[in-house]
């Protein structure tokens, strides 16, 4: 019954915006399916190149990340909530399960996996595909592994960022992997942007703290995922006191979706990160929470 109503907006859409009266002549000769398809390959036609070359990008990315099975961001627009320590443990807790995993440090202008990971090899940049380094039996990257000096600023505007991105998905051998965290970048501006339109995730999960101001940011990582139609897997709050917040219940509500646990406030992660060593693999209590938060991903 809609179909009629449809298809004379859809003309009415050609006429405004211009199209060829050639090819609105010739939208007749379809079914409405066939008209719509044809409508499409039309649109094509008259998109602006850049939005063309984005789209063949994400293809080509598709293809090259084709033997990672399962793509998971780990997300908040607040820093200093504890994604990477999130990340890494997680990483970790996967892959001594006996699962292929990766680790991508997305955070591409403050890096911080490798010093958690105790990493102080560069990456060959001599030719492509970069190839990431193996600690643990973990394939990971970083710009920090990329960079002469890993406390020098790199001090990138948007473009360069997104490049950078990309290159870690199109350029990069990451090979048969099972799981790929990635530690996105804090905001809602290029850096997750870009990922989230090149990179199909499975989900991300949000980070968040106690703080009333950490779910504030927290709730807008989540609009913004909703937005780029990516799932939400989950809320993890982090230097949690045991019980959850009235922050964290708040923002589970309003992006209606889980909890997926909790991580205690716990000097364990601080010495775990100096000494370039999860706590997963010394602290026993860490090791139960993400656990317990690696199990609840996988359903």
């Amino acid at each position: 019954m809609r179909q009629p109503f449809v298809a004379v907006l859809v003309l009415q859409c050609l006429v405004l915006t211009r199209f060829p009266v050639s090819h609105i002549m010739d939208f007749h000769k379809y079914s409405f399916i066939g008209a719509l398809r044809y409508l499409c390959d039309i649109m094509a036609e008259q998109m602006h190149p850049s939005f063309m070359n984005v789209i063949k990008q994400k293809e080509r990315i598709r293809g090259k990340m084709a033997g990672v099975k399962h793509r998971i961001g780990v997300y908040s627009a607040k820093g200093g909530v504890g994604k990477t320590t999130v990340s890494v443990n997680l990483a970790y807790t996967l892959a001594g399960s006996g699962r292929r995993v990766g680790l991508l440090d997305a955070d591409i202008d403050c890096p911080n996996i490798s010093m958690f990971l105790g990493i102080s090899e560069r990456m060959d940049t001599s030719s492509l595909p970069l190839k990431p380094i193996v600690k643990n039996g973990i394939k990971v990257a970083s710009t920090a592994m990329l960079v002469d000096d890993e406390k020098r600023p790199i001090i990138w505007r948007g473009p360069m960022v997104a490049k950078m991105i990309a290159d870690f998905f199109e350029n990069t051998e990451w090979g048969e992997l099972d799981y790929l965290i990635i530690d996105l970048s804090p905001g809602t501006s290029d850096s997750p942007l870009s990922l989230m339109q090149l990179l199909d995730l499975d989900g991300i999960l949000i980070v968040t703290t106690p703080q009333r101001i950490a779910g504030i940011n927290s709730l807008r990582s989540g609009l913004m995922a909703k937005r780029m139609n990516v799932p939400i897997l989950g809320v993890v709050e982090n230097m949690s006191s045991g019980q959850i917040s009235e922050s964290t219940k708040d923002l589970i509500s309003r992006l209606d979706t889980v909890l997926l646990g909790t991580v205690a406030m716990n000097s364990a992660h601080n010495a775990a990160s100096d000494s370039g060593r999860p706590s997963v693999l010394s602290d026993k209590k860490s090791k139960e929470e993400f656990l317990s938060i690696s199990e609840r991903i996988l359903g």
